[in-house]
């Protein structure tokens, strides 16, 4: 009667052979190949297991080994959708009961950079039909994005579009994320126009007097994306229009008339405006080096007047101001939004993390000569061991841009570039300047 038992088999590969001659049951019968009676997936949160025996290339009835089960294995690691795949099997008789345990590797979403031809929606849609295991979500890298980019090339040679269709992962146009961005290479179309479909940005002379970053240019969603971020939002935000919505680029291409080949694209940009929002006033926790009256003082907005959102960002600047000229270096706020969408008031809860005082440690001079760092030291006035005030820091490294007579008076001091860094000791709590002159 033979033994049922349970192999596990991990995907490095180096250790394969060793794996291997380990997971065979004894070596005086040993077992060439198994039917597979079953296959379970365990650990998938986002892709369902039938999918992902289907990529494996595997299925019940299928006679394997295991180095076959192993290179099922690397197929699904090749994918990059998954950061780790295991697999074991527990055999009785001849058949065997296969199992792959796999982690999901983080995704991203996706940016169709420059397809004017194509709506996201009919790519999106495209891929899901074509490429295995899409969430709608990008991994990091493996076959998959390669598929998905050799997905997109058919797609515009369809519409008899050629090029290379390229991926890499960026940082969001707004926020703090990373987006897998798809863009074709040597694409000639270019931005002839932008419009915008409400009248506070179509008539605003600040933005008029921006246009010439964007039109002429190449077309890009991405630099559409930032150029409303950094440019249109501000409009809204400043005037209470907290919540209004900049909807993404339209683009509509216009043919060229004297090169049927050749077209430039017209953009419309969709605004939906939403309420104008009050201030409320704004509730501090977690302070206790800075007095709440000082924090308060940062904020220049009066409770019921309009919800300045330029206003709003400044104030946590001048916070973190503040926490740096008493050496809380590590400071960290996170301001909630609290909206009232009946009264279309907003007020902030804001979480102060101070972490530690940093005092002055050494400060490490380099390219100057002993006269001019004898004097740039003399200057400074934060005494080592005294309270870092970063403020005093910043404003003097703007001074020290180009040669000052206040700090070197009249010796011939010369310098083109100019680095500085702060370089913190977490567990003595000080921190040094580095300062280099070339």
């Amino acid at each position: 009667m033979k033994r049922a038992h349970i192999v596990w088999i991990a995907l490095p590969l180096l250790l394969f052979a060793t794996l291997l001659a380990r997971a065979q049951a004894p070596s005086e019968n040993p077992v060439p190949s198994s039917k597979i009676a079953s296959i379970k997936i365990t650990g998938a949160q986002k892709i369902p297991p039938d999918q992902i025996i289907s990529a494996s290339g595997l299925k019940s009835g299928d006679v394997v080994t295991v180095a076959q089960i192993q290179k099922a294995a690397n197929r699904l690691s090749a994918l990059g959708i998954f950061s780790t795949v295991n697999f074991r099997y527990t055999t009785k008789g001849d058949a065997i009961n296969l199992e792959f345990q796999v982690q999901e590797a983080p995704t991203y979403p996706i940016v169709f950079d420059n397809f004017p031809w194509l709506t996201d929606a009919e790519i999106g849609e495209t891929i899901r039909g074509q490429v295995g295991l899409f969430t709608g979500e990008s991994p990091e890298g493996g076959t998959m994005v390669d598929q998905m980019g050799e997905v997109i090339e058919n797609l515009l040679a369809s519409r008899k579009v050629k090029g290379t269709v390229t991926h890499q992962l960026i940082s969001a146009a707004v926020g703090d994320g990373m987006v897998m961005q798809f863009h074709l290479e040597e694409n000639p179309l270019r931005i002839q126009s932008l419009h915008f479909e409400d009248p506070l940005a179509s008539e605003s002379e600040r933005l008029k007097d921006r246009l010439p970053d964007i039109k002429g240019q190449p077309y890009s969603t991405l630099a559409i994306e930032i150029f409303e971020n950094e440019h249109v939002r501000p409009i809204y935000t400043s005037k209470g229009f907290l919540r209004a919505e900049i909807g993404s680029p339209q683009p509509s291409l216009i043919p060229d008339p004297n090169d049927p080949k050749m077209s430039a694209v017209d953009v419309s940009i969709p605004i939906h405006l939403g309420p104008i929002y009050s201030w409320r006033g704004v509730s501090w926790q977690g302070n206790s080096a800075v007095p709440t009256s000082d924090l308060d003082a940062a904020v220049e907005l009066k409770p019921g007047g309009i919800a300045d959102g330029l206003k709003i960002e400044e104030a946590w600047q001048k916070v973190e101001a503040e926490y740096g000229r008493h050496g809380y270096l590590d400071m960290k706020l996170e301001a909630q939004p609290q909206y009232d969408d009946t009264s279309h008031q907003i007020s902030y809860r804001v979480s102060v993390s101070e972490g530690a005082q940093y005092r002055m440690g050494d400060m490490v001079i380099t390219g100057l000569s002993l006269d001019a760092e004898k004097r740039l030291r003399q200057a400074w006035q934060i005494e080592p061991g005294q309270i870092f005030n970063n403020g005093y820091y910043e404003s003097n490294m703007k001074i020290l841009a180009k040669p000052n007579r206040d700090i070197f008076g009249d010796l011939p001091v010369h310098y083109n570039e100019f680095g500085h860094w702060l370089r913190p000791n977490t567990s003595r709590h000080t921190v040094d300047v580095l300062l280099d002159f070339k």
